[in-house]
């Protein structure tokens, strides 16, 4: 069966998958994948770049000898440790604040350790006041972003309880890209906070498009008492899905390229940085909308009143009385 016929028969009900019935499996995958991105966060925790804690850059283009750019720094700073990465055809080095003179001195280390020319190796320094600011405006933008979120996800759909399930998505997607980061060491930078706010974004339409659905379905279901909320919630999931799916397996390939590309061939930071924060946040995001979003809106909902009495009539068989006929 291919995709577009398992598509059409998931759309008309023809088949089915109990997303929202099998909610308690899914809430507790997607709890222990939160924790334990919770303890890589504690323990080895994040790893931030210059940008955020300020410090030394050096780069040195023609040699890609890590321990000998290790060595240079340390033949001048004998008590630092130093980053070293490779960057392209060269290599980054990065270290604490220093003065002037060990800027000088750890440069001419580098040409020398490294044969290369002086003029291959540049620096670069940040100030952690500097690094303290981008800090500062970075969680500014993730604060405002959830802020504006909330409202919008509560007036668009008139309900604040899709708007509490959608924030709790985002919560999953953003702790759970973050502990992958910090499993996989890579830096935070500013190009990682552009990722993180990107998959954010696409989490929220990926989450939009399937409750958008589930409006659709369960207004419907208050007029006909045909199904509870649940089943017509799940039935909008299932007649989503599909679509989910191939948008996610499509936004994910050229960004799959990116990340190879850029971290193993190019060994760009910066397309690696923010290729890894697309790639996790794309793949969660789409778990996200279909397995937390939607089931955790049908718990939030089942309090209401209005939806156990739908629940109860259509347990009982209740269907609405027929239009009078016209005399």
């Amino acid at each position: 069966m291919g995709m577009a016929q398992l598509g059409n028969r998931l759309y008309t009900g023809e088949s089915s998958f109990d997303f929202v019935g099998r909610r308690k499996l899914w809430f507790l995958i997607a709890a222990a994948l939160v924790l334990v991105s919770a303890v890589l966060l504690w323990k080895p925790g994040l790893t931030y770049g210059i940008e955020f804690e300020g410090g030394a850059e050096f780069r040195v283009s023609g040699s890609t000898d890590l321990e000998a750019a290790r060595q240079a720094v340390e033949a001048v700073l004998p008590d630092t440790v130093p980053t070293v990465t490779t960057a392209g055809d060269g290599v980054r080095v990065q270290t604490e604040n220093l003065t002037t003179a060990q800027l000088d001195d750890i440069k001419g280390e580098l040409a020398q350790r490294l044969d290369v020319d002086p003029a291959e190796v540049t620096s670069s320094s940040i100030g952690p006041s500097w690094g303290a600011d981008v800090t500062n405006k970075a969680l500014t933008g993730l604060v405002a972003f959830l802020v504006i979120v909330s409202i919008v996800m509560a007036v668009y759909f008139r309900a604040w309880t899709m708007a509490v399930a959608s924030l709790v998505a985002l919560f999953h997607d953003l702790v759970i890209t973050a502990g992958v980061y910090a499993l996989v060491g890579f830096e935070v930078t500013p190009a990682s906070v552009i990722g993180f706010l990107t998959i954010l974004g696409y989490s929220l339409y990926d989450t939009v498009v399937v409750f958008d659905k589930v409006r659709e379905n369960t207004e419907e279901a208050f007029l006909q008492r045909d199904r509870t909320f649940g089943e017509a919630a799940n039935h909008a999931v299932n007649q989503t899905v599909v679509r989910s799916v191939n948008t996610t397996v499509v936004a994910l390939l050229p960004v799959a390229a990116i990340l190879f590309i850029g971290d193993l061939l190019l060994g760009a930071g910066t397309l690696r940085d923010i290729s890894l924060a697309l790639f996790v946040g794309m793949l969660v995001g789409a778990y996200s909308s279909i397995f937390v979003a939607t089931p955790l809106l049908v718990v939030l909902r089942g309090r209401e009143a209005r939806v156990r009495q739908l629940d109860r009539d259509v347990r009982d068989g209740v269907r609405p009385a027929a239009p009078a006929a016209a005399e």
